[in-house]
């Protein structure tokens, strides 16, 4: 299932000008997966996490379309709809597309985590994002203290940016 929605993503992407899209959420499902196996989530959740990893960015094309940027509220805003869209084609039951749009629509929320799988995803996207961007070694340390919770992603965290 995970790889036929790899797949169907970087389908869904095609003729998008931002190719760095496609690099991206397969760094970010990378390293959820690992986070989420390491901190031993259970099944279901898993696999929860790992296609919201894969689907959290779906909404950036029509975002820089539509209003000129893919700013994260836009993209929480716009995501679980495309989200809940994409995702109808596989054999998901409707409560995992409703778990994994939640996650879409909260992935810029750093407040009010409620949930091992919405943790991972924001420590995921980030490790990614702080590479791609090169974030200050002081937003490092600031998100470190003030967002990243899990043993194997602070792990991470610290190996990736020499913390």
């Amino acid at each position: 299932m995970i790889e036929e929605i790899e797949q169907g993503m970087i389908l869904y992407t095609q003729g998008n000008k931002i190719k760095h899209d496609v690099a991206h959420f397969l760094k970010v499902h990378q390293y959820a997966r690992i986070i989420g196996k390491l901190e031993h989530l259970e099944k279901r959740e898993q696999e929860i996490l790992e296609v919201a990893a894969i689907v959290h960015d779906i909404a950036c094309p029509m975002c820089r379309e539509k209003y000129g940027n893919s700013a994260g509220y836009l993209q929480e805003q716009e995501g679980p709809a495309l989200v809940k869209d994409f995702l109808k084609n596989y054999s998901l039951d409707e409560a995992f597309i409703e778990c994994v749009a939640y996650l879409v629509g909260h992935h810029h929320t750093y407040k009010d985590v409620d949930g091992l799988d919405y943790q991972i995803l924001l420590e995921a996207d980030f490790l990614v994002n702080g590479d791609e961007s090169n974030f200050t070694k002081e937003a490092i340390e600031k998100m470190k203290k003030n967002v990243f919770k899990t043993k194997t992603g602070i792990e991470l965290l610290n190996h990736i940016f020499e913390l």
